[in-house]
């Protein structure tokens, strides 16, 4: 896994700064989601209706599960800042379903941070332009603007900061 140090954070905004590996949404997964969000439509668990009475021609991933998976997306993705002590997840500003996940296809993160903010003696403030991607499909199956901190003992923090 890459590392970077906090001191390079400034120069990154604009870039893209991470691409994670591929995840498999197979079957297995959606319907444990499901089984966890209490969110058992058809569109999502049921193979053969979905298949005959939905636009999509099978089962597809909740939303919300493509937008779960960014977590170990961004793990895997984003290097990891070499004085981190803790990461925290602040939310979204914006998130965009834009193509569904159907059940089988692989997915992507790719990561742009846009803004960075150092707040108090020991909190980054990152945001990054998120879109998850789906192999061999033009469309991002979602788009978002993610807010997340690092949290870091401030004695690490840089002087120009």
């Amino acid at each position: 896994m890459r590392e970077i140090s906090l001191a390079d954070v400034p120069g990154l905004v604009g870039q893209e700064i991470g691409v994670s590996d591929w995840i498999t949404v197979d079957q297995t997964m959606i319907n444990q989601f499901a089984d966890a969000t209490l969110d058992h439509q058809f569109i999502h668990v049921d193979p053969e209706r979905a298949a005959t009475e939905s636009p999509f021609g099978g089962t597809i991933a909740h939303g919300f599960l493509t937008l779960s998976l960014l977590s170990a997306m961004n793990f895997d993705g984003i290097p990891k800042i070499r004085e981190q002590t803790m990461g925290i997840n602040y939310g979204f500003d914006r998130v965009r379903f834009m193509s569904p996940v159907k059940s089988g296809a692989r997915v992507r993160g790719n990561f742009t941070l846009s803004e960075h903010r150092f707040r108090g003696a020991g909190m980054l403030m990152m945001t990054y332009d998120v879109s998850v991607e789906i192999e061999n499909e033009k469309k991002p199956a979602l788009t978002a603007t993610w807010i997340t901190i690092v949290q870091f003992d401030p004695k690490d923090r840089p002087d120009d900061a």
